[in-house]
């Protein structure tokens, strides 16, 4: 699990999205143990409460739960889930941003499609 850490959000949080990130992508799979909040800090050099405060905010949401004694393990229905919010959390950051801007610009919908389409055959 590497993260880097950026300065410009809070730690626990960059903590939170990696663990999202490593769901997602195959990384922890469902019922997997997650890294100790000791671990988190040892390898990142934090303060165990940070980390351990990005892995209960993901506690929080379901994505993690707590097995007594033995640590965090990553819930049944946690990577839909993530997909879920994250593909609503890019809808609003990146669609809606898109089409405002289209439209101060006056590009229509056509236009934009094809830009998309565009943008999607240079790859």
């Amino acid at each position: 699990m590497v993260l880097s850490i950026d300065d410009s959000r809070p730690i626990f949080m960059q903590i939170a999205e990696q663990i999202e990130d490593d769901i997602i992508e195959g990384r922890l799979p469902e019922e997997a143990q997650v890294p100790s909040k000791n671990e988190f800090a040892a390898y990142h050099q934090i303060n165990p409460a940070t980390a351990a405060k990005g892995v209960n905010l993901l506690a929080d949401e379901g994505i993690l739960y707590k097995k007594r004694g033995i640590g965090m393990f990553v819930a049944t229905g946690a990577r839909a889930k993530l997909i879920g919010k994250r593909q609503e959390l890019f809808f609003e950051q990146y669609i809606v941003t898109m089409m405002r801007e289209a439209e101060k610009l006056g590009i229509t919908t056509e236009q934009l499609m094809s830009m998309i389409q565009r943008g999607d055959a240079s790859k």
